[in-house]
């Protein structure tokens, strides 16, 4: 027996609901074809091949497709090496079963976020962007960078306009994405 997303179920029953919340996922906010996409990965490793975090990590996105098709993609919900996908797209780039493996990535840290797994790192630019408005700092030696070349220290962002880090945070707020930010 497992909880999932506050429901008691079956293994076979929480494997499935995992996969679906996928699926589900990738349709609302991709579509269709790549909702599905990833039946048609033939385990080919171009994507492994491909991918530049592939020499950190043992954990690869074929392994991620194929716990899709296998029903068992929650295990990687609390490895590191979930969040090690940089989404540059390589990998769907080249697949020749065109696979929407970025985008199925994507979904399953989506899915794996809303159960409460999500590096450490990924917490941090989280709660840097409610902070700043940013999900990266300026670094001082960028400010001094900026004004040799004749800029403004800090770009015209929220670092800029208090009204526009008033507009994120809220929007934060209310798409309940400030929590993701607090230390887990």
């Amino acid at each position: 027996m497992a909880v999932f997303a506050g429901k008691i179920l079956r293994d076979s029953d929480f494997k499935r609901d995992v996969v679906e919340k996928v699926v589900q996922r990738c349709l609302l906010v991709f579509g269709k074809e790549v909702s599905e996409s990833f039946v048609s990965c033939i385990q080919c490793g171009m994507c492994t091949g491909s991918c530049p975090s592939g020499g950190r990590t043992i954990l690869n996105t074929r392994q991620i497709v194929l716990s899709l098709n296998l029903e068992t993609v929650y295990r990687y919900f609390d490895r590191s090496e979930l969040w090690y996908c940089t989404t540059c797209y390589t990998c769907q780039e080249r697949c020749p079963r065109k696979v929407r493996i970025t985008d199925l990535m994507r979904a399953v840290r989506n899915i794996a976020v809303e159960n409460g797994y999500m590096s450490k790192e990924h917490r941090a630019v989280i709660r840097y962007l409610y902070e700043t408005g940013h999900s990266v700092p300026i670094r001082e030696d960028v400010k001094e960078l900026r004004a040799k070349l004749g800029l403004p220290e800090v770009p015209p962002t929220t670092h800029q306009y208090g009204k526009a880090l008033e507009e994120v945070r809220k929007l934060m707020e209310e798409l309940n994405y400030a929590q993701y930010g607090e230390e887990g």
